[in-house]
Order: structure tokens, then C-alpha cells, then sequence
């Protein structure tokens, strides 16, 4: 959390909690946090880093850590995440989210909210997940998603992952909206593309929020905006 009342000392180490906007990538919000760290403190040079990526199209709860606080980032990604998740079943895209425009479209009436809880419940626990081709991934050191956007066919290897449980929180089809707590790691595009498999009429993500990591929480969180609109009131060691 950003309290903006209480100083600072970025150089020493500070956890800071962002909500992130829609259409910046997780890169982008560390890269502005320490443009504007750097210039306020008059210094070149900060460590920034965040525990845990977000897609480009995903909002919601990041921590990002300064200085020598960084050494606690693997700690902070290895939390429980909590997110909020809009599913349109009876439809797939390349990417699984919306990054990418509708590739087939199928008939989802034989869905009910039993049959979609159904088969939510079978991704319960410790599950193997393929991770998408549209994803930050490295294979030869090179990013998937970067073979996915020159066309070419990426076979990637599952990954163990931890699901402890999807809520349905709204059924109205073809949208449903889920509650999801699971392990890192876990990609909920993913899982999006494996519910739909199991509902046999294809699913993608259209909404992502992340809402909890850990014991922190986005409600918890400043945006972008207000943490640069505020800089100047900052009191640093």
C-alpha cells in the first residue's frame, strides 16, 4: 500500500502495491514507477521489480518491490492468487482472451450453470496445465508468444499448478463470471480454454481481474495516476 503521509526509503527497500490499468503490461507500470522514483530522488539508477506478470488486457493487484526489498519478490510470488475471471463460453480465439479476434463459434444451450459448475470441479487440486502459446513462456530464449505472432506451430510442456477453488459468481450466458484462488503460475486464459474443452463447446477469457496475492489485497492498492499525482507530497529518507 502507498501511504502517502509516512516517508520513504526507496534505496532501502519498499513494498508498494499498484492496481494496474487495462492495456499496460506489467513492464510498463515498473518502468514508470522507477522513471518517476528516479527523477524525484534525483539518482540514476533504482532497482524496481514486480512479483508476478499480468496480461496487457488484466487489471488489478501488482507488488512491486524498491531497492533491497527486491530480494523478497520470489517470497510474494510464491502467495495464493485470488482472481475474478469473465469466461464467453460457445467461442474460442487463438490467445484464449480477447487479444485476439474470435476463430469458431459453437452451440453452448446444452450448458447449465450445473453442468458449467461440473466441470469447473474437475480442475479442482493439483492439475498439469498446458500454458498458452500466447504467453511470456521462454522456450530456446526466445518468448512464446513471439513464435505464436510469427505463425509458427509451438508445442509447450504442462506445467503443475494448484486450483483451490472456482466460485460461479454470475451465469448468464454466454458470459460467467468465476472467483479463482490457485497457485502461481496457473493461467487462468488457460483454464478458460480448459473449461470450455471439458463443456465441449469452447470458452475464452474476456475479463481478468487479480484481485488478492497473499495476504494483500487490491483494495489495498493505488493506481498509476494517483501515485504519480501525489510523488511530490512523498517524504524520502
Amino acid at each position: 500500500m502507498v501511504n502517502l503521509k509516512i516517508k520513504y526509503d526507496f534505496l532501502g527497500g519498499e513494498v508498494l502495491l499498484f492496481d494496474k490499468n487495462i492495456n499496460w503490461t506489467s513492464f510498463d507500470l515498473v518502468q514508470k514507477v522507477r522513471n518517476v522514483l528516479c527523477r524525484k530522488m534525483g539518482i540514476k539508477k533504482l532497482k524496481v521489480g514486480h512479483a508476478g506478470t499480468l496480461d496487457p488486457l488484466a487489471t488489478g493487484l501488482m507488488i512491486l518491490c524498491t531497492g533491497r526489498a527486491t530480494k523478497r519478490i520470489e517470497e510474494f510470488q510464491n502467495g495464493t492468487k485470488e482472481y475474478i475471471a469473465t469466461l464467453k463460453i460457445g467461442a474460442t480465439t487463438p490467445s484464449f482472451d480477447m487479444e485476439t479476434d474470435e476463430d469458431s463459434v459453437f452451440d453452448f444451450s446444452h450448458v447449465t450453470e450445473k453442468k458449467f459448475e461440473d466441470a469447473c470441479l474437475t480442475f479442482i487440486g493439483e492439475t498439469n496445465q498446458v500454458p498458452p502459446v500466447f504467453s511470456a513462456v521462454k522456450v530456446n530464449g526466445k518468448r512464446a508468444f513471439d513464435y505464436a505472432r510469427e505463425g509458427k506451430d509451438l508445442k509447450l510442456k504442462p506445467k503443475k499448478i494448484i486450483i483451490e477453488t472456482i466460485e460461479t459468481t454470475a451465469f448468464e450466458p454466454p458470459f460467467v463470471k468465476i472467483k479463482i484462488v490457485c497457485s502461481k503460475g496457473t493461467y487462468i486464459r488457460a483454464l478458460a480454454r480448459d473449461i470450455g474443452k471439458e463443456l465441449k463447446c469452447g470458452a475464452y477469457l474476456s475479463e481478468l481481474r487479480r484481485t488478492k496475492i497473499g495476504e494483500f489485497n487490491v483494495e489495498d492498492a493505488v493506481n498509476i495516476d494517483t501515485f504519480m499525482n501525489n510523488i511530490d507530497d512523498f517524504e524520502i529518507n
